[in-house]
Parts: C-alpha cells; sequence; structure tokens
C-alpha cells in the first residue's frame, strides 16, 4: 500500500508562533501536538512539515536559524517517536512573488515529486488561510486548527476548509475517522 502523507504548518500549528522564532529556546508545542501527530503516524501516516519561512527573505534571521528551531521541534517530538519525512520552507518575503510561499503549491509539488505521493489522498493542515488554500490548490483535505491564527482565521475558512479542529488530536481524530468509515 502507498503511504498517504500529512502536510502540516509549522508556527501556530505544531509549536507556538513567537513570531519570527529564530532560537530553539523558544520551541513551545501546543497542547495534544504530540498525540495528535503520534495518532496519524500510527495510522499510517508519513508526517511532512510545509512551512512559509519569510524571516529570511527579510533578513530577520538566517536558515541556520530556521534549522535549529527545526531540530529542537523535532528533538521535542522524537521522544514521542514521532518523525518527519521532510520539512520543506519557503524562504521567500511575499513581495518575492515565488511559487513556494503558500497558498502557492510549491513546496507541496516538491513533495509529490519526492514522495511519488497522489494529492488526493493527502490532507494538510495549518492555522491559516493559506494552509487551507494549498491544500484546495492540489485537491487535498484541508484542515484549520484552532491553535494559532486558527480562531481569527476561522471565518476566512468556513465553506473552504473540510474540517475545522480544535488542535492537532481532533483533526487526528478526524482524519482517522474518515479512513475507518
Amino acid at each position: 500500500m502507498d503511504m498517504k502523507y500529512i502536510l502540516l504548518d509549522r508556527d501556530g500549528t505544531i509549536i507556538r508562533d513567537k513570531h519570527y522564532l529564530s532560537d530553539p529556546e523558544g520551541v513551545e508545542l501546543f497542547p495534544n501536538t504530540a498525540e495528535g501527530l503520534k495518532a496519524m503516524q500510527d495510522a499510517g501516516y508519513g508526517l511532512i512539515v510545509t512551512t512559509n519561512q519569510s524571516g529570511i527573505g527579510r533578513n530577520y534571521y538566517a536558515k541556520s536559524d530556521m534549522e535549529s528551531v527545526n531540530r529542537r521541534m523535532s528533538e521535542l517530538l522524537a521522544e514521542y517517536g514521532i518523525e518527519f519525512k521532510a520539512i520543506y520552507f519557503c524562504p521567500h518575503a511575499p513581495e518575492q512573488k515565488c511559487d513556494c510561499r503558500k497558498p502557492a503549491p510549491g513546496m507541496f509539488d516538491q513533495a509529490i515529486a519526492e514522495f511519488g505521493m497522489n494529492p488526493e489522498e493527502c490532507f494538510v493542515i495549518g492555522d491559516k488561510l493559506c494552509d487551507v488554500e494549498l491544500g484546495l490548490a492540489r485537491k487535498a483535505g484541508s484542515i484549520l486548527v484552532r491553535t494559532g491564527k486558527g480562531l481569527k482565521e476561522e471565518q476566512k475558512c468556513i465553506g473552504k476548509a473540510d474540517y475545522i479542529a480544535d488542535d492537532l488530536l481532533d483533526a487526528a481524530n478526524y482524519i482517522i475517522g474518515l479512513t475507518d468509515e
């Protein structure tokens, strides 16, 4: 059986959004994050991070700072047996008009090419409209979480997101419920 994948936003979805986070000491998981990710992984999903990191393009921090934050996030989650298959990032500022900054599908396309996935069997989870739109761009399931900016973004996502979840555990239960039908 081909592995199915879940593409997850980083800031505001997996870890608390600390406005241009560049210090690994600031990495903080949301409640139920590890439990939700573990449930997704145990259900047979590969976990992939897709994150806009415009702080690099704006020269607020270096790529190595972002990598340190990603490493710390991965270390915290490894304690629960969680492993990311890949972490994709867009280093561009919005005005750079790239094809990888969400909601543009560049990072998703990179994952499709690298993992040979069928995007229609995938889910995209995030706390902003751009994450929901990334899922829509490739006909993947899209889930908004109410963590991070999710509560503020919820109105924009009604009718677009397939599901609005309280957190990653709620999202995991939704996905697993679909596959159990």
